[in-house]
Order: C-alpha cells, then sequence, then structure tokens
C-alpha cells in the first residue's frame, strides 16, 4: 500500500536534523552543491534572481537550522535545503555500495534510459523532464516528454493528468521534490513502473512505499572536479567529470 506522498518533505527534513555544519554552498546555473558531511546535489532553480537576502550566512551553520526550506515555496530555499539534505544522506547510506554502477553511453547523461532501453520498447513511456539528448530514443518507445517549461516536442505540465495513468514506464526527475510536483505525479503513476533519477536524488529505501520501483542516483567520482563544473556553471558535463549514475531495483 502506497504512503502518502506528502509525507517525503517529513522525511526528508528529519534526516536533516543533523548538527553537522555546512562547509559550503554553490548554487550554479544548472546545479546546487552542498559540501558537509559528504557532498549533496540538487538541481538549480530556472528562475532569474539579481540577489538573495540570505547570502554569505550558510557557511558553519547546522544542516537542521535550513533542512525545514525543504517545504518552501521559495524555490532557491527548497533547492539549497535539498542539497544540503543529500549531502548527509548520500554521504550515509548504504543504498549507494548496493547500487549497481551504469555504463557510460554515448551521452553519460543518458545511461539510465540506455539500461532500461530493452525493456521499453513498444511501451508508453513518460519522462518528466527533457534531458538532453533523449530525442534519439523517439523511434524505439511511445515517448511523451513532460516539461514545466516545455520545448517543441513537449508536453507541458498539465499533461501529466492524463499521460501518466497510461504510462506503462513514467522516469521522475527526482527535482520534483523540492518544485513540490512529486506527490502529484507519484500518485499519477500508480499503475507504472516508477524509475526515480537524478543527482538531486536521495538514497533512501523508503521510496518504496511511495511507489518507487528504481531509483538511479549518482555518485561522486570526483569531487574537485565536480565542484569546479557546478561552479563553473556546468549541466550534462558533471556525468563527465564528478558523478556517475548507479542504480538500484527496489522490487
Amino acid at each position: 500500500m502506497m504512503i502518502n506522498p506528502k509525507e517525503i518533505y517529513d522525511l526528508l527534513i528529519d534526516y536533516g536534523q543533523t548538527n553537522t555544519p555546512i562547509e559550503e554552498v554553490i548554487i550554479g546555473l544548472t546545479w546546487t552543491l552542498c559540501k558537509a558531511q559528504g557532498i549533496g546535489l540538487c538541481m538549480s532553480p530556472a528562475i532569474p534572481t539579481r540577489t538573495l537576502s540570505w547570502s554569505g550566512t550558510l557557511a558553519n551553520q547546522p544542516i537542521q537550522a535550513i533542512s525545514s526550506w525543504l517545504r518552501s515555496w521559495d524555490a532557491y530555499q527548497a533547492t539549497v535545503a535539498m542539497a544540503a539534505i543529500n549531502a548527509t544522506i548520500n554521504h550515509n547510506s548504504p543504498l549507494r555500495q548496493q547500487a549497481i554502477a551504469l555504463p557510460v553511453a554515448t551521452s553519460a547523461n543518458l545511461s539510465v534510459f540506455e539500461y532500461f532501453l530493452p525493456q521499453l520498447q513498444g511501451k508508453q513511456v513518460s519522462v518528466i523532464g527533457r534531458y538532453p539528448g533523449l530525442k534519439e530514443y523517439e523511434q524505439q518507445m511511445n515517448l511523451n516528454v513532460i516539461e514545466l517549461n516545455p520545448t517543441p516536442g513537449d508536453f507541458p505540465a498539465t499533461a501529466s493528468e492524463y499521460l501518466l495513468p497510461e504510462s506503462d514506464w513514467v522516469f521522475l526527475t527526482a527535482t520534483s521534490i523540492p518544485n513540490k510536483t512529486f506527490p502529484r505525479l507519484v500518485e499519477l503513476s500508480r499503475d507504472a513502473t516508477v524509475v526515480l533519477m537524478g543527482p538531486t536524488l536521495p538514497w533512501l529505501a523508503e521510496f518504496a512505499y511511495f511507489g518507487i520501483n528504481y531509483l538511479a542516483g549518482v555518485t561522486v567520482s570526483n569531487s574537485t572536479a565536480l565542484r569546479q563544473t557546478v561552479a563553473e556553471g556546468g549541466g550534462v558535463r558533471i556525468f563527465e567529470t564528478g558523478v556517475q549514475y548507479h542504480l538500484l531495483s527496489l522490487n
């Protein structure tokens, strides 16, 4: 039986109740990085801003001081909280060792889709988020890409209500957690095989109770290169320099 997906926020904030100090926060163009016990990532908001009122105050604060920001409707607060919570969860989670490293596809950011491709042939597949290079798979499955900011060929977010209940597979970006779309998207995908994925992913076994079948997150392979790539505005390049996709079945 599926637990109410809205409870994910209480769960993650509970994991963030730690006195571990934040060492550094970098808000890059594409990714936000928090260094504490380990390194946590979250996709940065695609919302321009000239300044943040709390900049210069985060280093040396305990993670628990900002963990409740995950509930905030301020996109930058929620993003920083997610990265900070990931910094402690993903440093301590035993799931990282259980997950299998995925071979690097032609494009490293597409390794998850490449791995599942034999199972997706002819299936109704919905992907939340436009992953660069995804277009190359359109001839091998019935592919629907749903985007908050759709580009030509994408479906708008409202299409989720119609497309997800009819899907065989749903690839759900973990960025749906800080942007607050996770609960509804999971409810709509209850009859599909759901892969929760991306660098924003917290490695938690409890996702099984929310209807998630697979976790496809990253592990840090080169922290120095990752920090530099994030700070210099890198997007999918982090998969070439600092992280690698890993996969774990929760079934």
